[in-house]
């Protein structure tokens, strides 16, 4: 199948077509990246525009629980929902579990639901390096939700505003100062934050959490791109699907919102620039990755050590060698 012929299938909403190129873009070849941008080109003429959804939140909050149960109720309204589901990748190894679609088994199974997990390879901002381009391979096929679920490890997580937009800040009940590292970058991204697991013996300590967070709210400063009563805080029972239909309608209340304010194709246009510069910072970073800035940069650092030369200089060689002007 030629690139031509992936973007139709694409569009088409072939769903193996989608993974198929989702696993072309995520690839660092250097023919793949040159496809995987032949592919972007022909998709650009796809007309859809799917609402992009940000879920954060610590391990053990239920992000895959929330993630299933809303994504049920949302296909049963009748809109396809792909979710984009990042695992940490081992220090290590370099490895990821990937136990997403085992997490999600009903979601899996739904024809409407697309599930992707991808490994983040160490990269910084809770998602996988090429996560924003496949959001925009989801929208390409219809998707008409995309959920991009974060691997909720720390203040990086904030990246994932840059790609969607709703950010979903997803919290346990009485928490205490588990977020205190993380608690007021996070917050000050988040447009909504969902108490999860509200049932049970939690439902009280569910509440008393919503209303901390509630009155916490109240206290940053109001962001034009709100309407009144934004960003807010709710609770919900993924378990117990209680509380889902009223986020999800607080959600479109948002968008809407934005929409009809100029804020939404604004925050888009934002977006664009901000991965554009992503890109290109990239592209600097792979040029100290080839063999030879390998060996060059080895060359520099035992001059380093051996006090033959000062930091600063011997950056300025090693760049210059690889061909780049720091004046």
């Amino acid at each position: 199948m030629n690139i031509e012929q992936l973007s139709s299938a694409v569009m088409a909403g072939e769903r193996r077509a989608l993974a198929r190129a989702i696993t072309l873009i995520e690839s660092s070849r250097a023919d793949h990246r040159a496809q995987a941008a032949e592919l972007a080109e022909h998709l650009k003429q796809a007309d859809g525009q799917a609402l992009r959804i940000g879920l954060s939140g610590t391990p053990g909050v239920g992000k895959s629980t929330f993630i299933e149960s809303f994504g049920m109720m949302l296909t049963g309204q009748g809109l396809r929902v792909a979710v984009l589901a990042v695992d940490p990748s081992s220090a290590r190894s370099g490895g990821s579990i990937l136990g997403d679609k085992t997490r999600m088994d009903r979601l899996s199974r739904d024809p409407k639901a697309f599930i992707r997990p991808s490994p983040s390879r160490s990269h910084l901002g809770g998602v996988a390096r090429r996560t924003r381009e496949a959001v925009n391979l989801c929208e390409a096929a219809g998707f008409d939700v995309v959920l991009i679920e974060t691997v909720g490890v720390g203040q990086s997580e904030t990246v994932v505003a840059e790609m969607s937009d709703v950010f979903v800040l997803l919290l346990a009940p009485a928490g205490g100062d588990e977020l205190q590292g993380v608690k007021r970058g996070i917050m000050e991204m988040a447009d909504i934050i969902l108490i999860n697991k509200a049932d049970g013996d939690l439902k009280a300590a569910a509440q008393r959490t919503c209303a901390d967070y509630a009155g916490a709210l109240r206290l940053l400063r109001k962001r034009p791109q709100d309407p009144d009563g934004f960003p807010k805080a709710m609770t919900v029972s993924a378990l117990e699907e209680d509380g889902l239909k009223t986020a999800w309608a607080e959600m479109q209340a948002l968008t809407e919102w934005r929409r009809e304010n100029g804020f939404f194709d604004r925050r888009r246009t934002e977006q664009a620039q901000y991965w554009f510069e992503q890109e290109v910072r990239q592209a600097l970073l792979a040029r100290l990755e080839t063999p030879q800035a390998r060996a060059a940069f080895r060359e520099a650092s035992a001059d380093v050590a051996a006090s033959r030369v000062t930091p600063t200089a011997a950056a300025a060689t090693l760049l210059e060698k690889l061909g780049i002007d720091t004046r």
